[in-house]
């Protein structure tokens, strides 16, 4: 007595199955690692904005301001918060804006990783720490005062 089995159909079920456990993964890798360089990408954008508007504005209060708002517009141009981000400003010479001084900007982006309620991502600190810096040098021949 023989007994036929058949198998028909089930390498497709087999090879779709074991596609979506290989696939999900690695798209979310992929995602993760989007977001990852999409912050790198803001860091290294607002940290060479910020310093350049800082070193070009005519106080230290407006420097700031301007240095502020770049950061906040090139966090956004990548898809993040403006709370996303911190900027650090660190002066060479007190004041800043000291005609040949240095002032180096410092910039921190917290990548969330995608696709994870807000708490759970809090309570496993689901993020990577992105920073950049940049140094600009305060022109030499700028006024300096009344």
């Amino acid at each position: 007595m023989r007994r036929s089995i058949d198998d028909s159909g089930s390498a497709v079920i087999e090879f779709v199955t074991l596609g979506l456990l290989l696939m999900l993964p690695v798209t979310y890798l992929v995602l993760v690692l989007g977001r990852i360089q999409a912050a790198t990408f803001a860091a290294n954008g607002a940290a060479r904005e910020s310093a350049r508007a800082f070193v070009a504005a005519s106080s230290e209060a407006e420097a700031t301001s301007h240095a502020a708002v770049s950061t906040g517009l090139a966090l956004r141009d990548h898809g993040f918060d403006q709370g996303a981000g911190d900027l650090d400003i660190v002066c060479a010479a007190s004041p800043c804006l000291t005609p040949g001084e240095r002032v180096t900007v410092q910039v921190r982006i917290t990548a969330r990783f995608p696709w994870l309620p807000a708490g759970f991502a809090d309570a496993l600190n689901a993020g990577v720490v992105v920073s950049a810096q940049q140094i600009e040098t305060v022109d030499e021949f700028r006024e300096t005062g009344p």
